[in-house]
């Protein structure tokens, strides 16, 4: 069986594709009886839609597969602390732990600007682990809006 550091760099794989679209490279996987039943990666920029997060897009096809909303004895391995949304839906589908690769310190809800996990009092409780291979997911991160300020700043060069 994988341990949490082999599920966070599938996440890790996920957020690479997520990378080389030219997402915020985020990616999550969910992780049932020890085996990964679902697998996803940002797509807000490619769909056009502010709502396919890495986690909500796991939680889909995770609940596709289990067909359940209720993701009972779940767990979701994610390269990057959740924004609200996504914390609100990892609570809401019963996902029982959650693992975080690194922090958002402008949207993070899971500690960094507000914890819906600890600071709430929801009807269920999601137990929460963090910095789970933080240096390789706050690398890609890092890495990628270096690219991408290098990118605005060469198109603005041709626009010239």
């Amino acid at each position: 069986m994988k341990n949490k550091e082999e599920f966070m760099e599938e996440a890790l794989k996920e957020a690479k594709k997520a990378y080389k679209k030219l997402e915020v490279p985020v990616g999550a996987v969910i992780v049932k009886d020890g085996k990964i039943i679902a697998k996803a990666y940002n797509l807000k920029e490619t769909k056009s839609d502010t709502t396919k997060h890495a986690e909500i897009l796991a939680i889909q096809r995770a609940s596709k597969i289990l067909q359940s909303w209720r993701l009972l004895d779940c767990e979701m391995y994610v390269t990057l602390e959740p924004c609200s949304m996504c914390a609100g839906a990892i609570i809401n589908s019963r996902i029982k732990k959650i693992y975080i690769g690194t922090s958002d310190e402008k949207t993070g809800a899971a500690g960094s600007v507000l914890n819906l996990f600890e600071d709430f009092k929801f009807n269920h409780k999601v137990e929460v682990e963090k910095n789970i291979l933080q240096k390789p997911c706050e690398l890609l991160l890092k890495d990628f809006f270096k690219k991408l300020r290098d990118i605005k700043k060469n198109d603005m060069k041709v626009k010239k």
